[in-house]
């Protein structure tokens, strides 16, 4: 498996989780280094952290994507380590198999691993059935529409009386 990260405490929480006497987990510390790295090594699996420097976790995640579909790389899973849950929408555009929102623990790491690279998904931050997923900024805009709407009614009595006064 690989590993792009700059930041130990993000290698060292991947490693524990996946690292193990059949696994090895090797590490690179810059996106540029990423597609290299997995010409040379052929992991079954990249782990490639959003916040890595020198590229980028998205750039370098799309560039795995790229280099294996023109030939020049094997297939191999890739899993995106994600800062916030409004990240999900730049993960959407890379190709990633899945991706999982910091902070990390071993647990989710292992479901995650052993969901993509058993030909599965593992998205974090999406809505499930019946689940829904808070977007502030939809709420910021409802409650806007809702007072410009109906000034007088049903709004926050605090915003109307700032309008009013």
């Amino acid at each position: 498996m690989l590993v792009a990260t700059d930041a130990d405490w993000i290698y060292d929480e991947v490693d524990a989780a996946l690292g193990g006497a059949d696994t090895s987990v090797l590490r690179v510390r810059r996106g540029v280094d990423v597609v290299p790295a997995c010409k040379q090594v052929e992991p079954a699996l990249v782990v490639i952290d959003l916040q890595i420097g020198n590229m980028g976790g998205m750039a370098a995640a799309t560039a795995v994507r790229q280099e294996q579909e023109a030939g020049r790389l094997a297939d191999s899973g890739v899993i995106m380590l994600l800062d916030r849950h409004p990240d999900v929408f730049l993960a959407q555009t890379c190709g990633a198999d899945g991706w999982l929102i910091k902070p990390l623990d071993a647990f989710r790491v292992r479901q995650a691993a052993e969901a993509v690279l058993g030909g599965g998904t593992w998205f974090e931050g999406l809505p499930g059935e019946g689940e829904d997923v808070e977007d502030p900024v939809a709420d910021v805009t409802d409650d806007a529409e809702a007072t410009a709407d109906d000034p007088a009614g049903g709004g926050d009595d605090s915003v109307v009386a700032a309008d009013a006064g």
